[in-house]
Formats: C-alpha cells, sequence, structure tokens
C-alpha cells in the first residue's frame, strides 16, 4: 500500500469511527463503499454487547436488499488448494460480468485464539480486481471453526451489490455442514490419489455436494485426474437423489493452467438456472433462515445457561457427584437444567 492509499485508509477509517451509526454504513454499503462494508461487517463480528444492538439496525436495513446473490460454499481436503482455486475460478466469475465477494473463514488457534487471516495475501490478484471483495474473518471458537457472522456478512455483501458469494470453509469436521447450511451451490474439492485414509474423511460430505473437481490436474496428474473422476461420479450416483432433483457433477480442472474453470462455472450456473425455475432456491433459503434462527436460540440458551450468577456452584457440585459415580451423567444434566428454568 503506497503513502496516498494508506492515508486515504486511514482517514476513511477515522470517519466511519467518529460517525459510525446504522444509517451512515448503511448509506456507504449502498454506495458500494468498501470501507463502510468491511466497517459493517467487523461491527457484526464484534462480541461487545454495546455493539449487538447497532449491529441489528444494520442488517434490518440490508435485509430489503439481500437474497440476490448466488452463494456458492467451497470446501476441500487440506492440501487441495482452495484458496488457489478460488482466486483463478473467481477470475472466470468476474470475466463473466459479476460482482464478486470471496468470504473466507481463517482457523483460530485453540491456545491464543489468534488467527493468521492470510487470504488476501494468498490471493494476491483477486484482490486488486475493482468488482472483487475479499473478507477473512477468524473461525473463533464457534462450531466447526465457522465464523458466527458469515450469514450476516452475506447480507451485507448483497447489500452492497454482489452477484456472487464464495464462502470458503476451514476444511475441518463439521465447518462444511455449517456452510452448506447457508450457501444455495455447495462445491467440493478434491485430490487424485491421496490416500483412502485421507479422502475417507469426506464419505459424508460428499452426500452434501452439488460438484465435484478433482483439482491440480495438470502435467503428468491428468491421467489420475480423469480416473479419479470417473470413480467419484460412479459414487455419487449411488446417494439418494436430491430433494431438488439436481444430479451432482464431476469435473476435473487445474487453477494452475485454468484448465476446465469455465466447465465448473457452467456446471453452476446450470444448478442455478434448474433450482431458481423449479422455486427450490427461495425455499431452501427459508428452510435455512427457520434452521439459523433454531441454532442461535440455542447458543444463546446455553450461553445464559453457563453465565448465570451464582450458578457455577451448582454445575460445579452436580460435576462432583457425577465424578464420583453418585448421580448418572443425564439425572445431573435433568438437575442442572430444571434450577435453569425456575
Amino acid at each position: 500500500m503506497d503513502q496516498e492509499h494508506k492515508e486515504e485508509w486511514l482517514r476513511k477509517r477515522k470517519e466511519l469511527k467518529a460517525s459510525r451509526s446504522a444509517e451512515y454504513l448503511f448509506e456507504g454499503i449502498q454506495n458500494h463503499d468498501r470501507f463502510a462494508l468491511s466497517a459493517g461487517i467487523t461491527l457484526i463480528e464484534s462480541q461487545l454487547e454495546s455493539d449487538k444492538p447497532l449491529a441489528n439496525e444494520l442488517i434490518r436495513k440490508c435485509l430489503p436488499f439481500a437474497g440476490k446473490s448466488r452463494r456458492i460454499g467451497i470446501t476441500g481436503v487440506p492440501g487441495v488448494g482452495k484458496s488457489t482455486f478460488i482466486e483463478a475460478f473467481g477470475k472466470v466469475i468476474l470475466e463473466q460480468g459479476y460482482k464478486l465477494a470471496v468470504l473466507t473463514i481463517d482457523p483460530s488457534s485453540a491456545t491464543t485464539g489468534g488467527s493468521i487471516l492470510g487470504d488476501k495475501t494468498r490471493m494476491h490478484t483477486l484482490v486488486q480486481e475493482p468488482n472483487a471483495y475479499i473478507r477473512p474473518s477468524a473461525a473463533g471458537s464457534t462450531l466447526g471453526g465457522v465464523a458466527r457472522a458469515t450469514r450476516e456478512s452475506i447480507y451485507l455483501c448483497e447489500a452492497a451489490g454482489f452477484d456472487v458469494i464464495l464462502i470458503e470453509t476451514v476444511g475441518v469436521g463439521q465447518s462444511e455442514t455449517m456452510v452448506h447450511s447457508m450457501v444455495d451451490f455447495f462445491l467440493l474439492l478434491m485430490l487424485a490419489g491421496a490416500g483412502d485414509e485421507l479422502q475417507g474423511i469426506k464419505r459424508g460430505i460428499m452426500e452434501l455436494a452439488d460438484a465435484l473437481l478433482i483439482t491440480k490436474a495438470d502435467g503428468e496428474n491428468v491421467k489420475m485426474a480423469k480416473l479419479a473422476k470417473s470413480s467419484y461420479a460412479n459414487a455419487l450416483h449411488l446417494f439418494p437423489p436430491k430433494e431438488n432433483e439436481w444430479i451432482p457433477r464431476t469435473e476435473i480442472c487445474s487453477s494452475l493452467t485454468g484448465s476446465n474453470l469455465d466447465e465448473a462455472w457452467k456446471i453452476s450456473d446450470e444448478f442455478f438456472r434448474h433450482n431458481t425455475s423449479n422455486g427450490w432456491i427461495e425455499k431452501n433459503r427459508h428452510v435455512q433462515d427457520i434452521d439459523w434462527m433454531k441454532e442461535t436460540l440455542n447458543e444463546l440458551i446455553l450461553s445464559g445457561f453457563y453465565s448465570q450468577k451464582g450458578f457455577e456452584g451448582s454445575v460445579n457440585t452436580i460435576k462432583e457427584a457425577v465424578l464420583t459415580q453418585q448421580m448418572s451423567a443425564f439425572e445431573a444434566a435433568e438437575k442442572l437444567y430444571q434450577q435453569f428454568s425456575r
């Protein structure tokens, strides 16, 4: 960042901080101001109780302008090259005339809580595109490493006029299921010849996938990638049919050479045309809204349970009774719940 851009960034940051209001941020977001969009996402990611009313007000203002993008989740085994793929795939999307927002979730350290947030560095070409916006977020301690505010960030990006939203998962365990519940199209990236010990963890995730891409299909790896494509295509046909009657597709691609990335986009385009015309995307988003309401309510109830004043003593006492086998874990949970509900 040169001195002129640095000074402009500092000026805008001070301006936003001095006059931070939901109306001010919303107007900036509507006017495609990236500073306002970033400040808005930072606000809804905040854990401060004092920030929640302002964050909720901002989201309410954005909701009428949300819902018009294509929401695409991208996941894959470690080493599959998710960030490299997203940068190359993102260029294909931009060439189609779309505005692209990329929301990436970086793993947080279990020890320090810190996160690298290095996706802007890894996507150094895409980040310079005027119609692309990249926002890395720390995973924090939420289930599967999914940033709690990612779903609300989608609303803000849509209100800012982005047509396609890519969400990259951490790629560890349950985060894929969480991301699947906030997107329309779920893309699974796989490696050819990675071994059953690595690919086996994706058995359940394959059932969620709307398309499966074998990456790094270049050089001597092309033949192996084609064999993997055939094997996965056969495996996908064994899964139960999807509610939307979409048949998952398989393809090979190379982020290095750009091979078949346009085919990957065509598959997603066909998916959205098919599921927009039959009304499935709208219906599925309504289901997701209710599911996330329930999920958030569960989190709030659990948080309220453990944060009750003077309740810690009861928890420790009953925990000791379980450890000394004076009480079963189920009875203990029932007793704690009864105390909480009173």
